[in-house]
């Protein structure tokens, strides 16, 4: 069978999508014409099938996604000096709720074992945190963590590379130049002791460090209670060990406040310390580490038990994104969201400023009007903001994106929303409030990998999907972050950090189903905790709070 060498996405679509790299003078064959490419288009870029004068309309995925700065004609390659960005406004539409719902009868019987918690939330993990209400408590934050992790057990194995620059001291105390120390070989580093883990139900201790809390405004500080509390409610989340100043604006009475909205009667072990109120940091540290230890042997009575699917809640995600996201990993994950909330899950499709241009789409889809006008207000706010401080969301795409075939937002955002399926928009929720609701949420937060993730954590997921084409080792501490990539060239390249490979769906052997499918099988085996993926054993804690400014 012919390798496929180039694609329309969509019936309305006026560029093709290139599939390899493909040769100045390449032959088109196209509904029943014949041209020859007028450049040389490497693949995951787009270039145009018919003669286009200026301001021309370009439509990919059947939506506009920019204006011709220039008259093209066909066979030409598109570029961020001859396209635009550009999209379609978008208003209160009719509702289209009505969808198509995926066979699930492959999983309609099958469970993962998770944490039960007594609000009927599940974790797909076990975790006990140490945070900080205020950047001050960050040290002390860091020294708990010095005392707790090797010895509980939970140090990551991973390559120290102590031995590397063992032999580059030698080098230099025997005399070697730069360039001796350059081009030498080294051997690959020893991987660290990994010490018998004291409680076996618990999956780790982890320790978040941020830069907020006090010295911004009030507006931040709620914000970070309500996304600690977020955290602290976590279904993967055991209990706390919280460090508190004192006279932050972050106050504790505040997060307890966010806590008991998030989980009324909250039941799991929370421990807060003030060090204005305990004196020395003796006194505070010491109390921590009785608190923290006493309460990490209740979460070791907590064991893993069968749960249905529909206690997953999965949060969509793409970083790193390329000319083929929007066509392997993100629409297969697509279809994953629609089995899911076929089974009565909950999907959590967030990155605001990576919808730009579907909007109408997004919110025709949504349940009832009141939902509707929830986003687009919020959309409309958010892009304000981003123009009235210089930016917009225009300039969301990355060098890195454009470099490969991402040249316009529009573009973007209408591969990123492929991440959400086809069902109906459930909910639509502002940050940082919870989104774990059953169905399709749209969640408002920035397209910054690790903002999103860390928002997206805190809203309920309890499994994050990562699609990307460059390879990106984004993480979590308390949720098992998937990276996807969206092509079989960087998945070999990466795979220390990329878990699953989308590019077979390029390569024409497997269809978005069939990978949907697999998807969703090894979700199903790290949500039991019997796979880990890369960023949970690389120890890839990735943790920032979004300041409610312009982050793109």
């Amino acid at each position: 069978m012919a390798v496929q060498r180039y694609l329309q996405i969509h019936p309305m679509d006026n560029v093709l999508v290139a599939l390899q790299d493909l040769a100045a003078g390449t032959i088109i064959v196209f509904n029943d014409k014949e041209f020859a490419l007028k450049q040389a288009v490497a693949a995951k870029h787009k270039f145009t099938i018919q003669p286009m004068p200026q301001d021309a309309d370009i439509l990919m995925y059947g939506v506009l996604v920019g204006k011709l700065n220039s008259n093209l004609s066909e066979g030409e390659l598109i570029t961020t000096e001859n396209l635009r960005h550009a999209s379609e406004d978008f208003r209160m539409g009719n509702r289209k709720t009505v969808w198509t719902k995926p066979d699930v009868s492959a999983f309609k019987d099958k469970t993962f074992r998770g944490f039960h918690r007594s609000n009927g939330t599940v974790g797909t993990a076990n975790y006990w945190l140490v945070i900080p209400l205020v950047f001050c408590e960050n040290r002390n934050v860091l020294t708990l963590k010095a005392a707790f992790e090797e010895k509980l057990g939970y140090k990551v194995k991973a390559n120290n590379y102590v031995s590397e620059v063992e032999d580059l001291i030698g080098l230099y105390k025997s005399g070697a130049d730069v360039n001796q120390i350059l081009n030498q070989d080294l051997l690959t580093g020893s991987a660290s002791h990994e010490a018998e883990r004291l409680f076996k139900n618990v999956d780790g201790i982890k320790f978040l460090n941020h830069e907020m809390g006090c010295g911004g405004t009030r507006m931040d500080s709620d914000a970070l209670c309500g996304l600690l509390a977020g955290y602290i409610t976590h279904p993967n989340v055991a209990g706390a060990t919280v460090l508190s100043l004192g006279c932050q604006h972050a106050q504790a009475s505040i997060l307890k406040a966010e806590i008991e909205k998030r989980s009324p009667g909250f039941d799991r072990p929370l421990y807060i310390f003030e060090q204005q109120k305990e004196g020395t940091e003796k006194e505070l540290m010491q109390k921590a580490i009785k608190a923290t230890f006493a309460g990490m042997m209740q979460a070791d009575q907590n064991e893993r038990k069968p749960a249905t699917l529909d206690k997953l809640c999965i949060g969509l995600e793409c970083g790193g994104s390329d000319g083929f996201s929007g066509i392997s990993a993100n629409p297969a994950l697509g279809f994953v969201s629609d089995i899911l909330v076929t089974l009565g899950g909950s999907v959590i499709l967030a990155e605001f400023p990576e919808l730009c241009g579907v909007e109408q789409e997004l919110s025709d889809r949504c349940v009832d009007e009141a939902t509707a006008e929830k986003f687009m207000s919020l959309m409309r706010t958010y892009n304000a903001k981003a123009e009235a401080d210089g930016s917009g969301f225009y300039m969301n795409p990355s060098p890195g994106n454009i470099r490969d075939g991402l040249i316009t937002d529009a573009i973007k955002s209408a591969g990123a929303a492929k991440k959400g399926g086809t069902s109906p928009v459930a909910a639509v929720v502002d940050y940082p409030e919870l989104a774990n609701g059953p169905g399709l949420n749209l969640l408002c937060t920035p397209g910054n990998d690790v903002e999103s993730t860390t928002a997206e954590v805190a809203a309920g997921a309890n499994i994050v999907l990562f699609t990307t084409g460059l390879g990106t080792p984004t993480g979590n501490p308390i949720t098992p972050v998937v990276k996807l990539s969206t092509n079989t060239k960087t998945f070999e390249k990466m795979p220390d950090i990329l878990d699953l490979n989308c590019g077979t769906i390029i390569e024409g052997t497997e269809t978005i189903e069939a990978a949907a499918h697999r998807i969703l099988d090894y979700v199903i085996e790290v949500a039991s905790g019997t796979v880990k993926p890369k960023a949970v054993l690389l120890g890839q804690d990735d943790f920032i709070p979004w300041r409610r400014g312009v982050s793109l």
